[in-house]
């Protein structure tokens, strides 16, 4: 595939960015500090994003840009940020690709800035200001440490209850866990005399400390009733130690999922899972294995819905694997301690095979579309059953506002209607929305009720991840479709 196709291809993310032009000198720097402390990337300039298009540069103001944009990043960065800038040309134009490659001494930051006010993060297609939690990471990748190897000073090892540890430890290593065993396995050190434990150490714990520490250290499970949140079938909260939480969660899933008969061999049947049950306890080990433990007020949490099952982590993919090949055998370790314990117990069967086992599940099954994204500071994975045909009903408990302007919408023509219609098949922005329904300037009522839709998740942003950006435009989403065929469905009948 040329250079071109693929760009054309790829959306703007967290490895690449698009500029028409030159960006003011915040928003360059901003961009190389972000990928410089996440896992790098590609920011070319000349080529439009929305639509995407190659608009090309002034050949003879390349080298005084390129000149530009290293003493800027020269002057602005701290540390010192090493991009590589070239030339290409596309379509017969030129352009300018800068390549930052991800940094060995983050977190790097606006030179003019201290580090809570300069260090920037790439999330999606954003640059966002680094939490301090974000910025503790940057130091520790640094440093070479992960989280989980810091100590806890306020209780030593002989004091922690860690009595279901060493039983689920027994049983499944055949193994004492002595204190020589805890401390071939880093999971406490001695300092002044005291054998403090790690914060892994208390995320196996049953102590009262892994609560005070780590509150959301839990998983929350939940299956709903539709396609979309809303109503609970059923649901549970995995607050034990993270060695038991990955097999509670996939006997919550599999207690969730259809088991079928596809064939007979001889006089033997062939059972078959809806789902592919191997990719999905590969998924959540990952998921407890992999998740990032320093942010605060995150937990994992698994939702199955009718035609599918979502499975999200805290923390971004780690910046060198690519789910994109999942076949290489990449394997990348956020939690040094943790990783090398759950091996030990068998959670975990061989190094960088996970990704493996999945891809190679997935060809197995056909209809299962398997999506991966990062919505804000977490992972998202995604398996779709393509083969459930969803009926085009909404479901009135889940939006009862909705139902009043629906009885609205029966009796008269109302607003809200029009908004839907118009964009049935096809995205506006607000002013061509007012245009479309006889309107000769916004008024504040089209406002309220482009809010209220979004709000009620029937229509969306054509581009999520920049609200504001210019050529944003409204959409409907699947629950929007969905109403607005039972809206009109609803109208006939009445008329």
């Amino acid at each position: 595939m040329s250079l071109l196709s693929n760009l054309r291809q790829q959306p703007e993310g967290r490895r690449l960015e698009f500029k028409e032009s030159l960006p003011t000198n915040s928003d360059l720097v901003k961009t190389i500090i972000a990928f410089a402390n996440d896992a790098g990337g590609e920011l070319y300039i000349g080529i439009k994003d929305n639509p995407r298009e190659v608009v090309g540069l002034k050949e003879d103001d390349l080298l005084a840009l390129e000149e530009k944009i290293a003493s800027l990043v020269h002057d602005l960065c701290k540390p010192i940020i090493l991009p590589e800038i070239s030339f290409l040309q596309l379509e017969g134009k030129q352009i300018i690709r800068i390549q930052v490659h991800l940094g060995s001494a983050p977190p790097y930051h606006l030179k003019n800035k201290s580090l809570f006010e300069g260090t920037y993060i790439r999330v999606g297609s954003t640059n966002r200001l680094a939490s301090s939690e974000i910025i503790a990471e940057l130091e520790r990748h640094k440093r070479n440490i992960s989280f989980d190897s810091e100590l806890v000073y306020s209780k030593t090892v002989e004091k922690l209850n860690i009595t279901t540890f060493k039983d689920f430890f027994k049983e499944k290593t055949g193994e004492e866990l002595t204190v020589q065993a805890l401390k071939k396995l880093d999971l406490f050190r001695s300092e002044q005399g005291k054998n403090l434990p790690t914060y892994a150490l208390i995320l196996l714990s049953d102590d009262e400390l892994q609560k005070q520490y780590f509150p959301y250290s839990k998983i929350e499970c939940a299956r709903f009733k539709g396609t979309i949140p809303g109503n609970f079938i059923d649901q549970k909260t995995i607050d034990l130690n993270v060695g038991l939480q990955a097999e509670q969660a996939y006997q919550f899933v599999l207690r969730h999922i259809s088991q079928g008969t596809t064939d007979y061999t001889g006089v033997y049947r062939n059972d078959r899972w809806e789902y592919p049950i191997v990719a999905i306890r590969e998924v959540l080990r990952n998921a407890v294995i992999h998740r990032d433990y320093s942010l605060t007020g995150k937990d994992i949490k698994i939702a199955i819905f009718d035609d599918k099952v979502e499975i999200t982590s805290p923390g971004k993919l780690m910046p060198t694997v690519d789910f994109s090949d999942m076949e290489s055998g990449q394997s990348d370790i956020r939690n040094k301690i943790l990783a090398p314990v759950f091996k030990k117990l068998r959670i975990i069967e061989q190094w960088g095979n996970g990704l493996k086992l999945i891809a190679e599940e997935l060809q197995r099954y056909p209809e299962i579309a398997f999506d991966w994204k990062e919505p804000g500071l977490a992972f998202r994975v995604t398996f779709t059953n393509m083969n459930i045909k969803l009926q085009p009903e909404l479901q009135p408990e889940l939006q009862p506002e909705l139902q009043k302007e629906l009885q609205q919408e029966l009796k008269q023509e109302s607003l809200y209607g029009l908004v839907l219609r118009q964009l049935e098949g096809r995205q506006l922005n607000t002013k061509e929305l007012s245009e479309k329904i006889g309107q000769k300037e916004i008024s504040g009522q089209l406002r309220k009720i482009i809010r209220k839709l979004h709000k009620n998740q029937l229509i969306e942003n054509s581009i999520p991840d920049k609200p504001n950006h210019p050529a944003q435009k409204h959409q409907l989403t699947n629950m929007g479709k969905i109403f607005l065929t039972h809206l009109m469905k609803s109208k006939t009948e009445n008329s």
